[in-house]
C-alpha cells in the first residue's frame, strides 16, 4: 500500500514538472550548469597543457640547422628574430634567444633567435686624429668599433691621437672597415728630452715628408700651400720647397716637436740638391 502510494506521488509530481515549463527548465538549468562548467574547465586544461611543461635548452653557439634540430626534438619552434655580428662568436651561430635557457615553457612554444651573420657589416672609419684618447675611444663605440693597442710617441700633444691604425697600417677616415674591428691608436706622450736631427724635406712630396719625419718621432705641422695648389690632388702630389725649422748641421729638435713646410705645383721653386744641407749618409742617397 506504502509502495502503491509513492508510486502515486511520483507520478504526480512528474506530471506537475511536465505540465509546468518554467520549474521544467530550472531543473535541467541546475543539471546543465554544472555538467557545461566541468566540461570548460577539462577543456581549458587539455588546450593549455599546464601539466606539460617543457625546459627551455641552451641554444647558443650552435648553427641555425642545429638549433632547429635541438627544438624539434624538444617540442619547441624556432623563428630567427635578429642578427648580428660579434667577433667572439663564429658566423651563422646563436648568439642569444628568448625565452632564455632553463626558463618553462609550454609544448610547441616559439623560441627567438638573435644570430651572428655570416659577413660583418661594414662601417666608415671615424677621423680620430687630435681627439682626446677619450673623446677617441667614445667616437670608436659609437662606430661600433673596438679600441685595440694603446701605443706613445713623443709629442706635444700629450693623450692626443696621432695616427690610427688597423692590422698595423694607417687608415684614412672614410674606409670601409668591418664593424667591431680592432683600431689601434698611436697618442702623444709629450715633449721628449731626448732630441732628433731635423731631416731635409724639401724636395719631398707630402707623404714621403710626414714619413721621414715620423722616422725621427718628429711630425709635419703647418702646411701652407702656394697659389699653384688648386685641390686635394694637387696637395697630395706637391712637393715642399721651404721647411722651418731648416735643416742645418747639427740643428736638432726635442722627439715629438713639428716641422711646418711649404709646398707647391711649381718644380721651379724646388732648390737645387746641392744647395740643400745633407746630414746622413742615408739622406744623401735619398736625394741622389
Amino acid at each position: 500500500m506504502n509502495s502503491e502510494k509513492s508510486s502515486n506521488i511520483i507520478r504526480k509530481i512528474y506530471r506537475f514538472i511536465v505540465h509546468h515549463i518554467l520549474i521544467r527548465n530550472i531543473i535541467l538549468a541546475c543539471l546543465i550548469v554544472p555538467a557545461g562548467t566541468l566540461l570548460i574547465i577539462l577543456s581549458l586544461k587539455l588546450y593549455t597543457r599546464h601539466s606539460e611543461e617543457l625546459t627551455v635548452p641552451d641554444l647558443s653557439r650552435m648553427t641555425l640547422e642545429g638549433a632547429r634540430a635541438k627544438a624539434t626534438s624538444e617540442q619547441l619552434q624556432i623563428v630567427v628574430f635578429d642578427s648580428v655580428f660579434l667577433t667572439d662568436f663564429d658566423p651563422g651561430t646563436v648568439v642569444d634567444h628568448y625565452p632564455k635557457p632553463g626558463l618553462k615553457v609550454k609544448r610547441h612554444r616559439k623560441i627567438f633567435l638573435t644570430m651572428n651573420a655570416m659577413n660583418p657589416e661594414r662601417v666608415p672609419m671615424p677621423d680620430l686624429v687630435s681627439l682626446t684618447f677619450r673623446q677617441a675611444k667614445a667616437r670608436l663605440e659609437s662606430f661600433s668599433l673596438k679600441l685595440g693597442e694603446v701605443t706613445y710617441e713623443p709629442d706635444i700633444g700629450i693623450n692626443l691621437v696621432l695616427r690610427q691604425k688597423l692590422h698595423g697600417k694607417e687608415i684614412q677616415p672614410g674606409d670601409s672597415v668591418s664593424k667591431g674591428s680592432y683600431i689601434n691608436l698611436v697618442l702623444g706622450k709629450g715633449l721628449s728630452d731626448e732630441l732628433s736631427l731635423i731631416p731635409v724635406l724639401t724636395g719631398l712630396r707630402l707623404e714621403e715628408a710626414k714619413t721621414k719625419a715620423a722616422d725621427r718621432y718628429l711630425r709635419i705641422g703647418g702646411i701652407l700651400d702656394d697659389n699653384t695648389i688648386e685641390n686635394e690632388e694637387d696637395r697630395t702630389n706637391a712637393w715642399i720647397y721651404q721647411q722651418r725649422p731648416e735643416a742645418a748641421p747639427e740643428s736638432m729638435l726635442p722627439m715629438g716637436s713639428s716641422i711646418d713646410v711649404w709646398i707647391t705645383m711649381d718644380s721651379t721653386k724646388i732648390p737645387a740638391k746641392d744647395t740643400l744641407t745633407i746630414k746622413t749618409d742615408e739622406e744623401k742617397a735619398l736625394l741622389d
